[in-house]
């Protein structure tokens, strides 16, 4: 299928002077906010805060641990939290379906990372789901990798933080509604390596087209090609490639959340480089134990609520039984199918 893309397709936030305190620049950073999430689902940010050396760093970080053998790495196998390594192939894309057919196994290798909590902190001990301690390579090996991927985390969940009275406003909530339901916010840093495909096969792609499972999700460009979302007229376009610009797409939680208000764009990557394809995207979300139930702006009379309450941890189950090899393959505990 032929891309198209027109520079109006995905907007363009600039934090600058909302930041500075220029008068109107909330409002119309709401408005702009408010087109990307009912229309586009995609949007990229611009003069965001992010310290770009960082970003570059943590980029570094994932091609550092890709480079590893792959027995060190498997030694780092992903568990039922979903956190550690996940190899080639190792992935079917299966809870987001978008009208196409079902894919083969995504040509990606991935690192998982969530907040990283202290062996003898009371979720580890208890094994609450999604809430275990990270599983890290030896120091020795990958010098920094622990602090460098932790700092970033950190950095790009501030800005998260930073955004939340956006999007309640765009979503004609309470600036602060957002405030008790991510006291505590989950995350997930993925490290990517997208490995170069001379020819894909049918039906094959890197990443196959889906939607996050996430309230947000944050993608920093590393100036590689490769990203592709699905508009609601049904047209793929291209995501253009912006130096040190983060894009960010609402996913499939917020949409739930806001009873289909809100857009989770289909979307999917594949390594059209003849070198190697990296990425980092955060995925954002909100306390584990929050129950979601249908925003008060989405819902009245005429429009009932589509969904049930639920919490992020009773979503993220379903989610990774659903898509992830190693999660499927283990019974144990909450996530046996």
């Amino acid at each position: 299928m032929q891309m198209q893309t027109r520079t109006t397709d995905v907007p363009v936030l600039s934090l600058a002077d909302w930041r500075a305190g220029s008068p109107g620049a909330r409002d119309r950073l709401v408005a702009t906010l408010r087109h990307a999430l009912h229309e586009v689902g995609f949007y990229m940010l611009v003069d965001h805060g992010i310290d770009w050396d960082l970003v570059e760093e943590v980029f570094e970080a994932a091609r550092r641990f890709h480079a590893l053998p792959l027995e060190t790495k498997l030694a780092l196998k992903a568990n039922r939290h979903n956190v550690g390594y996940m190899p080639v192939r190792g992935s079917v894309t299966r809870a987001t379906p978008v009208g196409e057919e079902a894919a083969l196994p995504n040509v990606v290798e991935a690192f998982f990372l969530k907040r990283d909590l202290p062996h003898d902190h009371p979720d580890v001990l208890a094994d609450r789901p999604f809430r275990c301690a990270n599983q890290w390579p030896d120091p020795k090996q990958l010098p920094g990798f622990r602090e460098t991927t932790m700092r970033y985390a950190a950095e790009i969940e501030r800005l998260c933080l930073d955004l939340l009275p956006l999007y309640a406003l765009a979503l004609d909530l309470p600036e602060d509604f957002f405030r008790e339901a991510f006291a505590d916010p989950q995350f997930s840093l993925r490290l990517s390596h997208y490995p170069p495909v001379p020819d894909y096969a049918e039906r094959e792609y890197g990443l196959a087209p889906h939607s996050d499972s996430s309230f947000l999700t944050m993608l920093p460009q590393s100036g590689a090609e490769g990203l592709s979302i699905r508009l609601p007229d049904g047209r793929w376009i291209d995501i253009p490639v912006i130096e040190r610009t983060i894009v960010v797409n609402s996913g499939d939680l917020l949409k739930r959340w806001s009873n289909d208000r809100v857009l989770s764009t289909p979307h999917r990557a594949v390594n059209r480089d003849e070198g190697d394809r990296y990425a980092v995207p955060f995925f954002f979300d909100c306390s584990g134990g929050y129950e979601m139930a249908c925003l008060p702006s989405c819902t009245d009379a005429d429009n009932p609520p589509r969904y049930p309450p639920v919490t992020y941890i009773d979503y993220m189950l379903w989610f990774t039984n659903r898509n992830y090899a190693h999660v499927r393959q283990d019974p144990a505990g909450p996530f046996g199918s």
